[in-house]
């Protein structure tokens, strides 16, 4: 079929949809002559009327032709956009492009519905007069006699309040999430300044007693100091290590590392190549979520090998975390394995967190967060 023929298709099939079915039900006396199949022709063409009518009503329609040109829009596509008919067909839908997503998902997008399936997603436009909206989509390809892709529908609903709101949940979030870091930073500074201070001069104390005089009671005593300081510092480290505001996540979390290693007897691989620091938020983030995908590969991973990696590229900071242990299906993961938490950080700070998991082949954890420098 040649490309002249394909666009008159679309043309065609896209007018047929939008603005003839009421003509051709007006003239199928004169067109058709048997009675029964004009009756089921009837039918059929007054369904495809009420389908049209109930989308126009519910939803924002557009078609396009395998290019991507505008063959048709309905009332409320020209409503939200704020073009008319006139300024729309003929153009491609990089007029309300918003430049909210990168080159990458628009690739995706077109790789999937070119392809003859269906895409699914919520895309962020740009009004005539510049206001912003978001839409949840539905693209779906018509297909030829050779299973080639003719014209797409695109059916769209605005939940741009929907956005909004998730976007203020998720700024609460960040919020909450600052604040818990904060009362662990400053109990962290507590047990270490405070307490671990205490008891350090109390052994100091004991030590000086001893080298006057041995006393077994002491010596036991002594002993026992530098236990409580050990799990003080331990639990100050758990709480917020000081290194992470300090010096930022590449020097956290090789300390981190090297404390995994000790306590687990798990040789982890890091690779980094981070030239900046992220935000701070971003950098706890990364930690959190590292911490509680090694402590989950220690109890329950059964490997004497794990893999971290850091990197910056295309805008974002990605840490994955990976093991080749026992894995586990997401339909039967307990409460414990903490990936809720992970979860929740990660949309705090407008991330992304994704775990692929099969029992007897491990698992991989990767973060994705915005790189914005400190």
């Amino acid at each position: 079929m040649t490309e002249h023929e394909h666009v008159g298709r679309s043309e065609y099939h896209a007018e047929v949809l939008a603005a003839q079915v009421e003509e051709l039900l007006s003239g199928l006396d004169d067109g058709v002559t048997d009675p029964v199949y004009r009756e089921e022709l009837r039918r059929s063409l007054k369904q495809l009327a009420d389908v049209k009518f109930a989308l126009d009503e519910s939803a924002i329609v557009a078609i396009t032709d395998r290019r991507g040109k505008i063959r048709y829009v309905n009332e409320k596509f020209c409503e939200i956009s704020g073009y008319n008919r006139g300024e729309l067909i003929g153009k491609d839908h990089r007029l309300v492009n918003s430049g909210h997503h990168g080159k990458t998902f628009m690739k995706e997008l077109w790789a999937t519905i070119s392809s003859g399936r269906v895409w699914r997603g919520e895309i962020k436009n740009r009004s005539k007069s510049g206001r912003e909206y978001w839409v949840d989509t539905t693209i779906v390809p018509f297909a030829d006699g050779d299973g080639q892709p003719y014209q797409y529908l695109a059916i769209r609903h605005e939940v741009t309040r929907l956005k909004e709101t998730e976007a203020e949940l998720q700024s609460m979030l960040a919020q909450m999430m600052q604040i818990q870091e904060e009362e662990r930073r400053r109990f962290s500074r507590d047990l270490h300044d405070g307490i671990g201070q205490s008891l350090f001069f109390f052994k100091i104390t004991i030590d000086r007693l001893l080298a006057e005089r041995e006393d077994e009671g002491l010596t036991m005593l002594g002993q026992q100091v530098s236990q409580l300081m050990s799990e003080v510092r331990g639990l100050a480290w758990e709480l917020r290590p000081s290194v992470l505001d300090d010096l930022g996540i590449v020097p956290a979390l090789r300390t981190y590392i090297e404390h995994f290693e000790s306590h687990y007897g798990i040789r982890v691989s890091f690779d980094c190549n981070l030239k900046r620091r992220p935000q701070l938020l971003a950098e706890t983030t990364i930690y959190r979520v590292v911490q509680e995908a090694l402590t989950n590969v220690g109890k329950y991973a059964g490997v004497s090998e794990a893999f971290v990696s850091l990197e910056e590229a295309d805008g974002q900071v990605r840490a994955v975390i990976e093991d080749k242990g026992a894995g586990f299906s997401r339909a039967t993961a307990g409460s414990g394995v903490g990936l809720f938490s992970m979860e929740e950080r990660a949309r705090a700070v407008a991330g992304e967190l994704r775990i692929a998991s099969d029992p007897g082949r491990g698992t991989t954890v990767t973060l994705a967060v915005p790189a914005v420098q400190a």
